[in-house]
């Protein structure tokens, strides 16, 4: 299969663009993550494929904010802003407000595995009282990350990535995604977007904390004990579109949709199993 000529022409705007690091606010590279996780390095593994003598520094930073639930599973939505900061060092180091902090372990033309620090915000009571009174707070913790992305071929640059989180302490557990993304046609050297779905698995540890109610919770809340099994939590499909203003700034635009799944859909602290999240952010590329 042969993709059309506008296609390879945006995979080659994304790259000279360093689209794919300009994914980044203050709350996007959090676990859950509130965009499908390929989104925060769309397009990165892309920039070797079709572009191998980038420069060696590549920094670009910016504003950002979001629209997104006020928790997993809930009704009501909030607004956060903050800072966009992302460094690649070669196709060796990062440090991204969108991936975390991490290094490219193993590298080729078509293919990186890596590890990264990362974080989870947690979750607090006062956050939505109303549905949270009695549960607790989840505090703030780091997460360690492992994953790898895997470009098709030259023709077909669609990319598969997976990656797997162990929040060390907090929310506890681990979570880990599988996605594929492809720019998609109707792109043009200065406007270009990349489209693809997302699956997402995780523990009984991870599921208790966020959507299970042992029995002091119960007590304190009057809701059902709940005690959820591990296994899929939630698939979605998510979408970026990047417009360039000149050989500087650029603005974003994410979107995705994602619905919970198994025990995350069933728990009574859960009030809306659909998730809706929409990203915009302004960034300036040195």
């Amino acid at each position: 299969m042969i993709v059309s000529k506008s296609i390879r022409t945006a995979c080659v705007a994304a790259i000279l663009a360093v689209v794919g690091s300009l994914l980044g606010s203050q709350a996007w590279c959090q676990t859950p993550s509130p965009l499908q996780e390929w989104q925060y390095s769309g397009g990165i593994i892309l920039a070797q494929l079709f572009e191998p003598n980038l420069p060696e520094w590549r920094v670009l930073t910016g504003v950002a904010g979001d629209l997104q639930p006020v928790y997993d599973g809930s009704r009501a939505s909030r607004v956060l802003g903050g800072p966009v900061l992302n460094v690649l060092y070669r196709d060796v180091a990062f440090a991204s407000t969108g991936e975390g902090l991490g290094v490219n372990v193993l590298k080729g033309a078509y293919y990186r595995v890596g590890i990264a620090l990362t974080y989870d915000l947690g979750r607090l009571e006062r956050a939505d009282y109303t549905n949270l009174r009695g549960l607790g707070n989840i505090h703030e913790a780091a997460a360690a990350k492992v994953f790898a992305s895997y470009v098709l071929s030259k023709d077909f640059p669609m990319v598969v990535r997976v990656d797997a989180r162990e929040i060390m302490g907090g929310v506890g557990g681990a979570v880990s995604d599988v996605g594929a993304y492809l720019p998609l046609p109707g792109s043009s050297k200065d406007l270009f977007v990349f489209a693809g779905p997302s699956v997402t698995f995780a523990t009984h540890h991870f599921l208790q904390s966020e959507f299970g109610v042992n029995e002091a919770q119960s007590l304190n809340s009057g809701r059902p004990q709940f005690d959820p099994h591990s296994g899929l939590e939630a698939a979605g499909v998510g979408i970026s579109s990047t417009k360039l203003f000149g050989h500087h700034w650029l603005l974003n635009i994410d979107g995705a949709f994602s619905k919970l799944f198994g025990s995350a859909q069933s728990s009574p602290i859960t009030e809306r199993s659909a998730r809706h999240v929409v990203t915009l952010s302004v960034a300036y590329q040195w």
